[in-house]
């Protein structure tokens, strides 16, 4: 087996938790292969991110984990929160464009508006649930991108829709996050997802986050972009002073939107 990067583990070991439930020290290391020691280093990392709870010898999942993955869980948190967001991104989207969603519950809630609103649009997305909501539109050319669908938040995840993005210029990008830091970025706890967004990112002239106030200061797994990375920040209510000047030193050009 060859040697897995500490992303690779931890999402490996979020996915066996997610099977079993609880897992044991010997388990995960007669699965992944590495010391002990490690194992443990991977278990405190996760249960400071909430994905997870130490227990004695091995871990069990976190109430955020759960929440987090399933998708219509997610889409009914901050929900007042991604509607304000969402009405916000609207303002951002032209007539003629081409503009693609990342399968958050965000994106899904500005799907929900943008399905009304007369414009011809080319949508791109990896969200199964969002190209069957946005499908409604007989305007709207909708591009789903291939790859391996994670049952529970309906996301297409994985390299097998990079060829697709290779072919398509995006007009502007709308992407969430499991979390934000102005010095780590834009975070998720998905690994697989993380390598296809980072693709998404590059092939896009303009992205724009979609972030409530509940991911702010949090991180998770894995960084897929940097604030300089980031055109427009929108969000439900106006951000921390010292968060917002540490954030346009960082990214001079950075345009933060709320209601």
């Amino acid at each position: 087996m060859a040697k897995m990067f500490a992303e690779e583990r931890r999402k490996r070991i979020l996915e066996l938790l997610q099977e079993r439930k609880r897992v044991t020290i010997q388990q995960l290391a007669e699965a992944i292969r590495v010391s002990d020691a490690t194992l443990r280093n991977d278990l405190t990392t996760l249960e400071k991110q909430k994905l997870l709870k130490r227990t004695h010898g091995g871990a069990i999942l976190g109430d955020d984990f759960e929440n987090d993955y399933n998708f219509s869980v997610r889409e009914l948190k901050n929900k007042n929160e991604k509607t304000l967001i969402a009405q916000k991104a609207l303002q951002l989207i032209s007539d003629n464009q081409c503009i693609m969603l990342d399968a958050s519950s965000t994106a899904m809630e500005l799907a929900k508006q943008l399905v009304n609103v007369k414009k011809r649009l080319t949508i791109v997305t990896n969200g199964m649930n969002t190209a069957f909501e946005l499908n409604g539109n007989p305007d709207f050319t909708i591009i789903l991108i291939g790859g391996i669908i994670q049952k529970s938040s309906m996301a297409l995840e994985g390299s097998l829709g990079v060829n697709l993005l290779d072919k398509i210029n995006i007009d502007t990008f709308f992407v969430s996050a499991n979390g934000f830091t102005t010095l780590q970025g834009l975070q998720d706890f998905s690994v697989y997802e993380v390598e296809l967004k980072k693709q998404m990112i590059k092939q896009s002239s303009k992205v724009v986050a979609l972030l409530d106030h509940s991911k702010f200061n949090k991180t998770s797994i894995a960084t897929f972009a940097s604030i300089q990375d980031i055109d427009f920040i929108i969000t439900n209510k106006p951000v921390d002073t010292a968060q917002m000047n540490e954030m346009l030193n960082f990214n001079k050009g950075l345009s933060i939107i709320y209601p």
